[in-house]
């Protein structure tokens, strides 16, 4: 059974702090506050939070595991590679990482992928839910039809350090219900093969090109000349390299949305940690969103 283990295991142990015996309890532990000290210490003693035990995936349908693993290009390169869910989830946390220099196109596109995954998400919902009805109308006229299910399902072991991995997963597995309960109404006689391959292959289309959307992003972003880009390259007064940063991210994707740019619309996980003031905000809600030209310099002997 084959199986990709995605976990990167980082043991923490969980330490405690005891009072010494004999030690006199501190006058402020009669008040029921710890001394600063005292915090001080147990905060340092508790470990990490971490799992317990190893969250799995279970899928039933090869649709379903070739949209997580996704394919790799042929060695003669006629065949180009096509993203999985695993390589989706990998940019994003890197993209995720970058937030936290607050990097206002890290934001941009974590919102814009989590918004699309959301609708794609919300169609599989509906179709789902129509399908069921569809079940359950027949189980209550006494024809009892069960859902299809793989003799040998896939359990993938996931080690996401993002929860936009978990996000990716989710859906994966809301695809891959989505495939059996189409196959089952194939089978069953209540779609037509036809009907069958375009409802799979309606929502592996949008899938497959959310997973694309954010590869040329994070290659993009994460170029060294690009990794310090934050939104302080936008204020008057930059420095030249952070001008001719502005100036390559607007033309490769765009000015990032006034909103986005201020923070007042978010990402629903973002590792940025920036609470501007009142003045700093100001100065973000005025600040030009596009590179300013520099003046040209007139060529020798050209006239003014």
């Amino acid at each position: 059974m084959p199986t990709e283990d995605l976990r990167t295991t980082v043991g923490a142990d969980i330490a405690t702090s005891a009072k010494p015996a004999g030690e006199p309890a501190p006058e402020s532990l009669a008040s029921g506050k710890a001394p600063t000290s005292t915090r001080s210490r147990t905060r340092s003693a508790i470990g990490r939070l971490d799992e317990q035990a190893p969250d799995v995936m279970t899928l039933h349908t090869r649709e379903a595991w070739q949209m997580f693993t996704g394919r790799s290009a042929d060695a003669s390169g006629q065949t180009p590679a096509i993203p999985g869910g695993r390589r989706f989830a990998a940019v994003l946390r890197a993209i995720w990482a970058l937030s936290a220099r607050d990097n206002p196109y890290a934001d941009w596109i974590l919102i814009r992928v989590t918004r699309r995954l959301g609708e794609i998400r919300a169609q599989m919902s509906r179709t789902i839910e129509a399908r069921e009805a569809e079940l359950e109308r027949l189980r209550s006229r006494g024809l009892s039809l069960s859902v299809l299910a793989s003799s040998r399902p896939v359990t993938v072991e996931l080690g996401f350090r993002s929860p936009y991995g978990y996000a990716t997963a989710e859906a994966i597995v809301e695809f891959d219900y989505h495939v059996r309960l189409v196959q089952t109404l194939m089978l069953k006689d209540r779609l037509s093969d036809e009907a069958a391959r375009e409802a799979i292959r309606e929502i592996g289309r949008g899938l497959r090109a959310l997973f694309l959307e954010p590869i040329r992003w994070e290659r993009s972003l994460m170029r060294e000349e690009m990794l310090p880009l934050s939104r302080a390259d936008f204020l008057p007064g930059a420095a030249e390299a952070a001008r001719m940063r502005v100036q390559a991210a607007v033309s490769l994707f765009g000015e990032v949305p006034r909103a986005v740019f201020t923070g007042e619309e978010a990402p629903r996980h973002t590792q940025r940690r920036v609470t501007p003031t009142a003045a700093e905000l100001l100065l973000l809600r005025e600040a030009s969103l596009s590179p300013v030209a520099e003046p040209s310099v007139p060529a020798e002997g050209q006239l003014l």
